[in-house]
């Protein structure tokens, strides 16, 4: 399975006001690992950036003078992410702006060269419904060190979302080896006679079962249906 982390930075925040992509990045996943492939660009928007806008990033237009323009980097920037699933934070602005500038090239929108988009922020809002959902708090959730992200940049965003991403989907431990084995585990032999031993048992109270049923939700969400737990539940209550 073949994913690419994408990340914008741009001029202001609409682009039906003509405001442009300044630096775009992109990072591979390949079977949920990170893979060494990277494709990061700074670009020339030919237009001022907002005030608001350059305080959040750090970039000027003096400094992008001498970047390519959108069209010059487009082919390759396709090619990169042809075929992938893209995972973007907060997917519907990022791929506003790209489709603008897609058909300010004279080129087909996003769709045409990738399957589908995964929304983090729309995901970690269904997770954690209620709370702080920027990259920012989810790096905190799920400690993640961000502590280098003083101003926001495509490129080390891409690396924390990637983090974020691969944490807030994680599946439960698999239960095969390396080599798909089922792993069995080793049997432990007692001599001692427990026949008179007494165990005492401590019945979970209403909270605990909450926090459980809870947690076993979260999971169940997370591995999109795959929890174990959920379904052993499913299969007690069944005649």
């Amino acid at each position: 399975m073949r994913q690419i982390v994408l990340d914008t930075e741009t001029t202001g925040l609409d682009p039906k006001k003509g405001h442009r992509i300044i630096e775009l990045a992109a990072i591979e996943l390949c079977n949920r690992k990170v893979s060494d492939r990277r494709f990061h660009r700074y670009l020339n928007p030919e237009r001022e950036i907002d005030a608001g806008a350059a305080e959040v990033h750090g970039l000027t237009l003096e400094r992008l003078q001498d970047e390519p323009k959108f069209a010059e980097i487009a082919p390759a920037l396709l090619e990169f992410i042809r075929g992938a699933e893209l995972i973007i934070h907060n997917a519907p602005f990022d791929v506003g702006f790209l489709n603008v500038e897609l058909e300010l090239s004279g080129l087909p929108v996003l769709n045409t060269y990738c399957a589908s988009v995964i929304d983090t922020l729309k995901l970690a809002k269904e997770l954690h419904p209620g709370k702080k959902n920027n990259l920012n708090a989810l790096c905190d959730r799920y400690q993640i060190d961000n502590s280098h992200r003083t101003l926001h940049g495509a490129l080390l965003d891409t690396e924390l979302l990637a983090e974020v991403y691969l944490s807030m989907t994680r599946g439960q431990k698999s239960l095969l080896d390396e080599e798909g084995n089922e792993q069995e585990d080793e049997p432990t032999m007692v001599s001692s006679d427990l026949s008179r031993l007494e165990l005492r048992v401590l019945s979970a109270n209403d909270e605990e079962l909450a926090q459980h049923a809870q947690q076993l939700a979260d999971i169940d969400k997370a591995s999109k249906g795959a929890c174990i737990w959920k379904q052993l539940e499913l299969l007690e209550v069944q005649p």
